[in-house]
């Protein structure tokens, strides 16, 4: 950058004399300008960047996020994906209709198909590498029925962190704490599932663990033999018939009370290559942890053996080694839940996600208005007397979320180029003739 100094006039000194070796008196320039430029380095201008927008989640296999409730319609775009992945908007289908509303009694009776459409990223079937765009349109809006709400903070609800976060929010639905921003989630988890399943034949499954007080005892549930089947058995998603009952009568019980309850659900995760994961900040289980507790109402989490392993001494919750019959190296017990120095070792990984009851409630409540008067509300609307039924799928996909970014991390880093075979296992077997080279001629 450039700029121009202009002086003043020279003014004539108490004497005339020549100046010595300029050859020219003070008086020769009086009344004359001089300019002088000053050569500044230019800068590059600044830019504000704001990056505290919380709608993307992943490194490598990243998902944004868009929509609400009441709005024209929620949805994903996924960047990362690989590219020649089968894909088809039945693959995503599948996985929202378990998440989708009004399944059954003990869900919210709000009516959404939640019909998905791929509007970028595939090509005569299989993806592209460049991003994929899912919309789900919102189809049985009530906005009505959120009038008391535009005026009254419903309790425990983000209605009023919402306002002093932003100054403002979208009252009808909730916005983007409703529930249903979790499509988008779900919609990305089952590219996740596929494309784990066909790299490294690795399982992802959930199902519901307690519902208030009723609790799937330890061992109930095999963890390594459970299947979806099971699990999509009956409407509370718990694999075991009996408990599954018990957990229906509950939800039955404190629904046609008006009132909600939370619960817990378990999720697993079987033939998890092993290396996945980093040491210190981007520990295994530190980032399934961030995912789980994004999903609304949730409240804790634990993997392993979690706050019931601080019971036990070093000698009783360590996981001793030993080499099966394969030749491979495994544990006898699996306290570590499958991750040890926050990297996978092989064994099934395990979690418990804690979930709040639901805080719209059809029961009378105290609360304060948005111009700071106390009152009361009793909450109008369809919601769900226990969430933890339809977040099944919700946890699946974040698990998955959380498995591709991590393999994809893991292949770059450390499987660029050939492995150590004394310590090292490449990911694999990749495919199981899923996708075949010669369809791609």
């Amino acid at each position: 950058m450039a700029s121009s100094l202009v002086s003043k006039p020279f003014l004539k000194g108490p004497r005339d004399d020549g100046v010595p070796g300029l050859g020219f008196r003070p008086s020769d320039i009086r009344g004359l300008s001089v300019q002088i430029s000053i050569q500044r380095r230019s800068r590059p201008p600044r830019r504000l960047e704001v990056q505290a927008i919380g709608n993307v989640f992943g490194n490598y296999f990243k998902v944004a996020t868009y929509g609400e409730s009441h709005g024209g319609g929620v949805g994903c775009i996924i960047s990362g994906c690989p590219p020649r992945i089968p894909l088809s908007e039945a693959d995503m289908q599948v996985e929202l209709d378990r998440r989708r509303p009004g399944q059954s009694r003990i869900t919210t009776p709000r009516k959404e198909t939640d019909t998905c459409r791929i509007l970028s990223g595939i090509s005569e079937g299989m993806t592209t590498g460049t991003p994929i765009h899912v919309f789900v349109p919102n189809t049985d809006q009530r906005g009505h029925d959120y009038s008391e709400m535009s005026l009254a903070y419903r309790p425990s609800h983000a209605d009023a962190t919402y306002d002093f976060k932003y100054g403002l929010r979208s009252v009808q639905g909730g916005g983007r704490s409703s529930a249903r921003e979790t499509i988008g989630r779900v919609a990305a988890g089952a590219v996740a599932k596929k494309i784990l399943k066909m790299k490294s034949g690795t399982e992802i499954l959930a199902y519901v663990s307690q519902v208030h007080k009723v609790v799937l005892p330890e061992g109930v549930v095999d963890n390594g033999t459970v299947t979806l089947e099971q699990i999509e058995s009956n409407i509370v998603r718990c694999p075991d018939p009996e408990y599954a009952q018990k957990m229906i009568d509950a939800i039955d019980a404190i629904r046609v009370k008006g009132d909600s309850v939370g619960g817990v659900v378990t999720c697993i995760a079987r033939n998890v290559p092993r290396g996945l994961g980093s040491p210190v900040f981007d520990k295994l289980e530190a980032d399934l942890a961030k995912a789980a507790l994004s999903l609304p109402a949730t409240k804790g989490f634990e993997f392993g053996s979690g706050f019931a392993g601080t019971f036990l001494t070093g000698s009783e919750h360590n996981d001793e080694f030993y080499m099966d019959e394969n030749g491979n190296m495994r544990t006898r017990t699996n306290r570590s839940g499958g991750i040890q120095g926050g990297i996978t070792n092989g064994e099934t990984i395990y979690m418990r996600i804690a979930f709040k009851p639901t805080s719209t409630i059809g029961k009378k409540q105290n609360t304060v208005t948005r111009d700071r008067q106390e009152t009361e509300l009793i909450a109008r609307g369809r919601h769900d007397p226990c969430v933890v039924p339809r977040a099944v799928p919700m946890v699946e996909a974040m698990a998955s979320l959380v498995l591709l970014d991590q393999l994809m991390a893991h292949i770059a880093q450390c499987e660029m180029f050939p492995v150590n075979p004394a310590f090292q296992q490449p990911v694999g077997p990749a495919l199981d003739g899923e996708l075949l080279t010669s369809e791609l001629a």
